[in-house]
């Protein structure tokens, strides 16, 4: 039975692509699909087969163009920076008018589901004041501090013993704190719309009926301990609508080939391809270096060994691939993963100092620093291409990805969730008429 679902995006860079393939799934098993989204993102919008809708009074951003970027993260010169600017900017600060945005959709046009980029806390807001069954993606790891795992964030180990699991409450207590500054933004959205004041910002993140994590489970720390209305769903592994569809050119020879891909959204990586180029340069390999479209790849200096295109579909370009060196970007990362391909990261900030630790615990890859000279980037990748380890590891992660997304789990839950919310309706219905 056709179903109407009301999806949320944000220019958040990496995390639109997952999100905006399950919209593409759903529309493809015929059901209605609109999607609220900032205007730069209308055209992946259209190319999923969904029907873009622009928020109004929300942010409007464009993460490949650094004027346009609502967070500007890339001048944050700490993490908690970069921190505080989501949370102002995206999660916590305009929260009311997320809210206000998606309430007047859904006045407009009712939906059976929302569905929202989990950051989107205003999204969540107007779905809990309509009433209506929420979901919310995790695009990466499950962002949250949960039993038996360090805090997520700066890309800790397991603790071990008694003096670990003193860290990961001290820790976890003092990463908690920081949200707090939001919590008055995110009440007055809250009380805007008929909404209880909630004692945490964190609390905002429960208040879903689905949270599910396009993400793999074998990714992430065995012991850890998640919320009952948790689904690991898998990851997708589709390429993004500007890279899908170009066709696949690969550099000159059969010599070994490195595939090179830094943020898709601008992180003023300009310098860090340059530095991965010379050290490509100094090996015997071919790289295929994708700037994404946040980098011109004409002001990219590479040697001739190294070929250097704005986009190339990494699905295809990963079969050919003996390496990555990537900034651990969720998505890259794990499609190389899927591909049973090795990893050298170079995270550059966001969630990328975390996906490049689980990386390394699972034996898949090696973690240089963002500044790394090009002599020790050179050394990293011709270790992953030396040590049979590495890709040993990471083909045991593509079987175990691929038996996860041997079906759809997130297009599954989210029917399930639009089927039990029509039952609902329907139980009101027929108790009205027997009264």
């Amino acid at each position: 039975m056709r179903k109407d679902f009301l999806f949320a995006i944000w220019s958040g860079g990496g995390a639109v692509p997952p999100v905006l393939s399950v919209a593409r799934a759903l529309r493809e098993r015929g059901h209605g699909v609109r999607v609220l989204a900032d205007r730069s993102l209308h055209g992946e919008v259209v190319a999923s087969g969904a029907e873009p809708v622009a928020w109004t009074t929300a942010p409007q951003g464009d993460t490949a163009d650094p004027a346009k970027d609502v967070i500007k993260d890339f001048e944050a010169r700490t993490p908690l920076g970069e921190f505080a600017r989501l949370r102002d900017r995206i999660v916590c600060g305009p929260a009311a008018d997320y809210a206000r945005d998606t309430l007047a959709e859904l006045r407009a046009r009712p939906a059976d589901v929302l569905v929202a980029e989990h950051m989107l806390l205003g999204v969540l807001t107007a779905g809990e004041a309509a009433g209506i069954p929420v979901a919310s993606l995790v695009t990466t790891l499950y962002p949250l501090p949960t039993p038996g795992a360090p805090p997520p964030g700066p890309g800790l180990a397991p603790a071990t013993g008694a003096l670990g699991r003193l860290r990961d409450r001290v820790l976890t207590r003092i990463m908690l704190k920081p949200w707090g500054r939001g919590l008055p933004a995110l009440n007055a959205a809250r009380v805007e719309n008929g909404l209880p004041p909630l004692g945490s910002v964190v609390d905002a993140f429960d208040r879903v009926d689905r949270l599910l994590v396009l993400s793999p489970r074998a990714l992430d720390h065995p012991g850890r301990r998640f919320p009952a209305y948790l689904r690991h769903v898998g990851p997708r592994l589709d390429d993004p609508a500007w890279a899908g569809e170009l066709e696949l050119e690969l550099p000159e020879g059969d010599a070994p080939l490195v595939l090179v891909g830094l943020s898709s959204s601008f992180m003023n990586q300009r310098r860090q391809l340059e530095r991965i180029a010379e050290a490509l340069g100094a090996l015997p390999v071919r790289g295929l270096l994708t700037t994404g479209p946040a980098v011109d790849p004409a002001t990219v200096r590479a040697p001739g060994n190294v070929l250097v295109t704005a986009a190339a579909p990494h699905s295809v370009a990963l079969r050919h691939a003996a390496a990555t060196v990537t900034h651990a970007g969720h998505g890259t990362a794990v499609k190389s993963l899927a591909a049973g391909v090795p990893l050298v990261c170079v995270p550059l900030g966001r969630d990328q100092r975390e996906v490049a630790r689980h990386v390394e615990l699972a034996g898949a890859g090696i973690t240089v620093g963002k500044n790394a000279s090009s002599r020790a980037l050179a050394r990293a990748v011709d270790r992953i291409l030396r040590e049979p380890s590495y890709r040993r590891e990471a083909r045991r992660l593509a079987a175990e990805i691929a038996a996860e997304t041997a079906t759809d789990l997130a297009v599954a839950e989210l029917e399930a969730l639009a089927e039990r919310a029509n039952g609902g309706v329907e139980d009101a219905l027929d108790a009205e008429r027997s009264s």
